[in-house]
């Protein structure tokens, strides 16, 4: 299935001064045109190289394949010598990330590029989330903690001054609170949204890793006091740990706790095995392997993946469904040295995969997914084709867990920037895709 949908995907790229991915299949058949973001990981080419990872880890690339890379890597390195925005998954880094993947030493063009255009504040972005905005924002998704994950997984000539320069910006925009400390996408935002893609959970991660790789002990020490916040945010009852999409509640609809790798336990879980990486053994009295056991547990509790009710689980991506989830259990089936509790981490990853195989759309082209928007009419959204919201990530995460199924806990781990503390060292591979790119 892993396989279909990526041929699936990989039907659909087109090129346009290099390769580029439409980020959905319009029902009209409207042939849509290359959007600005076509070279990011979230939604671009750039989130092609970690499934041509993955691909690579069991079988040799085929030709079209190969050739996919090639101009990957030739499109990435010609646009990051120019590129303003700086984010891993909407800019440089991910370029990094990408070029590393596919081309290994051909990150370092992205990397210069990121020393080049960082201030103490961290780095201005070119995304208009918050429109009139160009403040340097703090998450992993479009701010300064995603760019210091980036550098310290890519390494590198530039990587400790990019690495250090942002985890100082993140001490400087962390804001005090009764329990510890606490950040904004941008300081002095209203709204918090505090797991792990655009809040606390993911800059105390990055702080974490950071702190470990510079031996910034200042670093770990803010990571822990961002922690020692989320328990005063959040809720230890039942015995999970779950802490509010958003805070003060969002005015959109929305659930009020969601279960999700961007803001639901799965993905805060990774803060928790930050601070053991880090060496923290406990975060006000609770013990960190303990508190990520917590945040697993209220997932497996809760019901997904059924759809239990409109807007509880409609979505089966990376960022905000079934494959994240997924993946965030098999991360933590691998890491847990209690056979038992790893089974059934396992078989809980081994229903994402069922749920996953029962909502797919096969045909002759190959496999997709069509999520669900309850809220218009009609609630099913054409099938989505990119890395965090679409095929190319859910390929990814199903041929993970058929190589875990086949080979055992013990099989081998394509890490990336955001997760790679999570799993033991010594199943961790960066596996490089080659290309025939030429080398500038």
């Amino acid at each position: 299935m892993g396989e279909s949908a990526w041929s699936w995907v990989l039907g659909l790229v087109r090129d346009d001064d290099g390769p580029w991915l439409p980020e959905a299949v319009p029902e009209d058949g409207e042939r849509p045109a290359p959007a600005d973001d076509r070279d990011s990981l979230y939604a671009g080419i750039g989130g092609l190289a970690p499934v041509l990872a993955e691909i690579a880890t069991y079988r040799a690339l085929s030709d079209a394949e190969r050739d996919l890379s090639a101009r990957i890597v030739a499109r990435l390195r010609a646009q990051a010598a120019v590129r303003a925005e700086p984010s891993l998954y909407d800019g440089l880094a991910g370029d990094a990330v990408a070029l590393k993947m596919l081309d290994g030493g051909g990150e370092a063009v992205a990397l210069r590029r990121l020393a080049e255009l960082m201030t103490p504040a961290g780095w201005k972005t070119t995304l208009q989330i918050d429109p009139g905005s160009d403040a340097p924002r703090t998450d992993i998704i479009s701010g300064t903690a995603g760019v210091v994950l980036a550098a310290i997984w890519a390494g590198g000539e530039h990587a400790e001054t990019i690495a250090a320069t942002g985890g100082e910006a993140l001490l400087r925009a962390a804001e005090r609170t009764e329990a510890g400390l606490d950040w904004g996408m941008v300081p002095g935002a209203p709204s918090r949204t505090p797991n792990f893609s655009h809040g606390t959970a993911g800059v105390a991660s990055a702080l974490a890793v950071a702190g470990v790789a510079l031996g910034r002990q200042d670093f770990v020490r803010a990571a822990e006091r961002g922690a020692r916040h989320l328990l005063t945010v959040g809720s230890l009852d039942g015995g999970g740990f779950v802490i509010p999409h958003t805070i003060p509640p969002s005015t959109r609809e929305v659930e009020p706790v969601t279960y999700t790798w961007c803001h639901g336990p799965a993905g805060t879980s990774y803060v928790f095995a930050a601070l053991a990486h880090a060496g923290v053994t406990e975060v006000d009295g609770h013990p960190v392997a303990g508190l990520r056991r917590r945040c697993l547990d209220s997932v497996l509790g809760s019901g997904l993946p059924r759809r239990l009710r409109p807007g509880f689980w409609d979505n089966d991506g990376r960022c905000c469904g079934t494959a994240g989830v997924g993946e965030a259990l098999l991360d933590a089936a691998q890491d847990d040295p209690d056979p038992a509790r790893a089974a059934t981490l396992l078989d809980a990853a081994r229903i994402m995969g069922d749920a996953l195989a029962e909502r797919a759309i096969r045909d002759r082209d190959g496999t997709r997914w069509r999520f669900v928007e309850y809220r218009q009419d009609p609630p099913l959204l054409p099938p989505g084709t990119t890395w965090m919201q679409g095929a190319a990530g859910i390929a990814a995460y199903l041929l993970r867990l058929a190589r875990v199924v086949q080979d055992g806990l013990d099989a081998p781990v394509v890490d990336r920037p955001d997760q790679w503390w999570a799993v033991p060292a010594r199943l961790r591979t960066v596996h490089v895709a080659p290309s025939t790119a030429p080398r500038s």
